[in-house]
């Protein structure tokens, strides 16, 4: 299982774990899984830049993450697991 971090790349999480998006949704980050442009910037940024650009508390969204990877309600889609 990815231990994900502040630092973590938006794109390594979704291509480890590619239905995440309802995760993230659900504190407002909306189109994480789409394809074309934000899936070309999510290999730019990282959690924290995300979530400060959807004015989310950084601390709330890796919790969110961590747990939906954790409790399998994302499962694994690559071999990085």
């Amino acid at each position: 299982t990815m231990q994900i971090t502040e630092q973590t790349k938006i794109s390594d999480i979704l291509d480890s774990y590619s239905d995440i998006a309802p995760a993230m949704e659900a504190l407002g980050i909306r189109s994480v899984g789409s394809l074309g442009v934000r899936r070309r910037i999510a290999k730019l940024i990282n959690v924290k830049t995300a979530a400060k650009i959807h004015r989310v508390p950084v601390a709330d969204l890796l919790s969110k993450l961590n747990t939906a990877i954790q409790s399998g309600a994302a499962s694994t889609t690559g071999s990085n697991s």
